[in-house]
């Protein structure tokens, strides 16, 4: 028997989604034992990085019963169209059901090459947010009305059995072994506490999609949770805004100011001065000739645009990573979120001028909380490090779980304690799962997550596909064509800016 063929596993690609928020993707037609294997060990080596072994037996299981399911529905679409039968007719569907196994097994590669040919595709999908997992397999053919009806059957009976040994013994189906296969899989999701509620079985758009979505471990939550607060808690040493834009800021609080005041004090300051006179003489504000008045600049910016850019550089002032190209990268990567997020906001946000006014500040800041977390002081991490100890997790997990799954939520409460507006908090909280953010901020988080996508889909580290579609069709975005020319404009109008 010839050695089967491994394909390596690239774990820093599994980090980055991890990371991110954005779903691994694996692509199949045929399932040979070579993909399946290299499945199996993309979802082993993520359930590892995210600290979540407990599952792993049970969902390997689960993604060897679910992707081989869906090979077989495929093939089982080609055979019923080379026979001339009906599948969709309950009669036509039962007789060819008697020779489907034994046909397809004595000449599985013929039926195997049709259904590639045919585009009958096998999806393995990968994704954690929100301290959830999401496993989902899709296959390229609807099910119908009597196979869907005969799925939930098996599910819910599977519900009512006590143990893997009583369904066993009680179920089996001679003509289709999917059945024993659910009613197992339902009882061991069952014996990590799940429920049907964590799975979903939905045929729609020409695809059968199985769902499963499973929480962490109550103690990896709780862990989350604790170590995230604690960081927080400990960085009480986050350099303050500096005085001058606290004072501005103050002003642009205090209903008695006046315009000219809040002039007069940023003429005081070259550096706010310099950045004022930019903003308004950029292309947003299509002056008909070059402002150089800061009175008339405040005038232009309005209050909300002044906040904004008072956040903007207070924050780049506290925490600018100063002399270290290895960490500078991320302000680099939140600069081009920025800029990417202002220029779509004109362009897909026409007329609302909160989203527009809004959309650079919150893009610059939608990373906060990987930047303080590299920019935390050693002291901080060692005391961090030994509270992971006393609850039994490795310092390597609690990086990857704050400053990667769980940057947006430290984020969101660094951004508390600095009391910036709701607008960029639940930016920063929600910007890798937009559609979670309360209804009002919903489109800007969308906006600033497409922003974040598109920057990464031109670096070529994500794929239109891994691109969440609910958030795509928020702004009519629903090809690849034009999400790949809205990426190389911006790529080329960003360097031309720099």
């Amino acid at each position: 028997m010839a050695e089967v063929k491994k394909i390596s596993v690239d774990v820093s690609k599994i980090r980055t989604a991890i990371q991110a928020g954005i779903p691994l993707i694996i692509t199949t037609y045929t399932l040979p034992h070579e993909m399946e294997l290299y499945m199996t060990d993309v979802l082993n080596t993520f359930i590892d990085e995210l600290g979540q072994s407990q599952m792993k037996d049970c969902l390997t299981y689960c993604f060897l019963e679910l992707v081989n399911n869906a090979k077989k529905a495929n093939t089982k679409r080609v055979y019923f169209e080379d026979k001339g039968l009906n599948i969709n007719d309950k009669n036509e569907y039962k007789r060819g059901m008697l020779s489907f196994k034994e046909d397809t097994i004595n000449n599985i590669k013929y039926y195997l090459k049709k259904q590639q040919q045919e585009g009958l595709y096998i999806k393995f999908l990968l994704q954690t947010r929100n301290n959830k997992i999401k496993l989902e397999v899709r296959n390229k053919s609807e099910l119908t009305v009597f196979e869907y009806k005969r799925i939930h059957d098996r599910i819910q009976r599977g519900l009512g059995y006590e143990s893997v040994e009583k369904g066993v013994s009680t179920i089996l189906d001679s003509s289709e072994g999917a059945g024993l296969g659910l009613v197992i899989m339902v009882l061991v999701l069952r014996r990590i506490g799940l429920t049907e509620e964590n799975f979903q079985i939905l045929s729609e758009n020409g695809e059968t999609i199985t769902r499963m979505i499973l929480p962490f471990s109550q103690k990896t939550t709780q862990d989350i949770f604790a170590l995230s607060k604690t960081f927080v808690d400990l960085i009480e040493g986050l350099p303050e805004f500096p005085e001058n834009i606290q004072e501005i800021n103050r002003l642009i609080n205090d209903d008695s100011s006046r315009m000219s005041d809040i002039a007069t004090k940023i003429s005081n300051d070259v550096s706010l001065t310099a950045e004022l006179l930019k903003l308004v003489n950029s292309a947003a504000f299509s002056l008909p000739s070059p402002c150089h008045s800061i009175p008339d600049a405040v005038k232009f910016a309005g209050i909300r645009g002044i906040r904004n850019l008072l956040f903007s550089i207070g924050t780049m002032d506290s925490l600018m990573l100063k002399d270290d190209s290895d960490k500078k990268f991320l302000w680099d990567h939140s600069y081009k979120v920025a800029f990417y997020s202002y220029n779509m906001a004109r362009n897909l946000c026409k007329g609302d001028k909160i989203c527009i006014d809004d959309s650079y500040v919150c893009g610059l800041l939608h990373d906060i909380g990987k930047i303080v977390f590299e920019n935390a002081h050693p002291s901080v991490l060692k005391k961090i490090e030994d509270m992971c100890r006393a609850r039994g997790l490795s310092k390597d997990l609690f990086e990857k779980l704050v400053a990667g799954v769980n940057h947006g939520e430290v984020g969101a409460m660094i951004a508390e304690k600095w009391n910036f507006p709701e607008v960029i908090i639940n930016v920063i909280r929600y910007h890798h799962d937009p559609l979670a953010a309360p209804e009002e901020f919903r489109k800007i988080t969308g906006l600033v997550y497409l922003a974040d996508m598109i920057v990464h889909y031109g670096e070529e580290q994500v794929s239109y596909e891994q691109m969440d579609s609910d958030v795509l069709a928020l702004f009519n975005l629903d090809t690849e064509e034009k999400v790949a020319l809205i990426s190389e404009r911006l790529l080329k109008s960003f360097r031309e800016d720099k």
